[in-house]
């Protein structure tokens, strides 16, 4: 891929998000030399080469021009957006991928681009399915919808020839840094208090990843002979979310009692079951999660933001 007397280089698209900031360590260790990207800056960028760029908002040739400029030989993006609007959804899952990828079309050195989609892209299944890429994408939610449609574009662009892509479905993602706006991170925040909680549960079971084993995945997928496939990740075991709940509770040192769910709807990015198949990663990248749940949960419990002075 490079020179042997120069590290490869890598942007991340989405890059202080909870996926793509540990997607630019993961590369990192790996020795790539990593470029991140992302509309504005925060402080945990300070030792990683930053652009400050609307990705959803620049012209072909500009992100062609970035990436040669840069010398990029992999591009991983890893944007995305907990919005409840679909506007604002779609900007972030299918226009930046739109011009994401007509950039990388148009650049001479033609970096090879790893798209973070979600397994919530085939939609429901029944419960006790195991996800294998042979299923039809059939999404229902806004997030599903729009998510699919930016890995279509990848999928599409490299069938046309047009760039190198893979698209990597990704179950929920736990661990580190969880996002303040997801279930877990709002949750993981709460508990930070170790008082009693008070909130309403889904009945669901999800397969969880942990955020670094996901950023693994892509930096297997920067060299495997993957292009032009859809690969699911995924711990491949659906948990129980009230039990995944207590575990978490016990992990900040609370009893079961401390946990008081409340009637209510929830708003799903998905369906109430999922599990990957992750036959496929296995084959093609080698790669396996290796984090316990046990670990997730307690690097989610100590890495989540202090909690603010009022929660609902």
């Amino acid at each position: 891929m490079s020179s042997r007397f120069a590290a490869p280089r890598v942007a991340v698209i989405g890059a202080t998000g909870c996926v793509g900031r540990h997607t630019c360590t993961a590369f990192a260790d790996a020795g790539y030399e990593v470029v991140a990207v992302a509309r504005r800056y925060t402080p945990d960028m300070a030792d990683i080469r930053f652009h400050a760029m609307d990705v959803a908002t620049l012209s072909a040739t500009a992100i062609a021009d970035f990436l040669s400029g840069e010398r990029i030989e992999v591009v991983v993006n890893a944007a995305g957006t907990w919005s409840q609007n679909e506007a604002d959804m779609h900007r972030a899952h299918v226009t930046l991928v739109e011009h994401l990828t007509a950039g990388v079309a148009a650049a001479p050195n033609r970096p090879r681009l790893i798209h973070m989609g979600t397994i919530h892209e085939y939609g429901p299944v029944p419960h006790g399915t195991a996800i294998d890429e042979s299923v039809s994408p059939n999404p229902r939610t806004a997030y599903a919808r729009t998510k699919l449609a930016g890995s279509s574009l990848v999928l599409h662009a490299t069938a046309a020839g047009d760039i190198d892509g893979v698209v990597l479905r990704v179950v929920n993602v736990f661990g580190p840094d969880p996002t303040p706006a997801s279930f877990l991170g709002s949750l993981s925040r709460k508990l930070r208090h170790t008082q009693p909680v008070e909130l309403t549960i889904t009945d669901a079971q999800r397969d969880y990843v942990d955020v670094r084993d996901a950023a693994q995945a892509a930096v297997l997928a920067a060299t495997a002979p993957v292009i032009g496939h859809a690969i699911n990740i995924g711990r491949g075991e659906a948990l129980d979310l009230r039990t995944l709940v207590h575990a978490m509770a016990a992990a900040a040192g609370l009893p079961a009692e401390a946990i008081h769910e409340r009637p209510g709807a929830v708003e799903s990015k998905g369906g109430t079951w999922t599990q990957a198949d992750t036959t496929r990663a296995n084959k093609l990248l080698g790669w396996t999660a290796q984090h316990t749940l046990t670990d997730s949960i307690q690097a989610m419990l100590k890495t989540a933001p202090e909690p603010a002075a009022a929660l609902d």
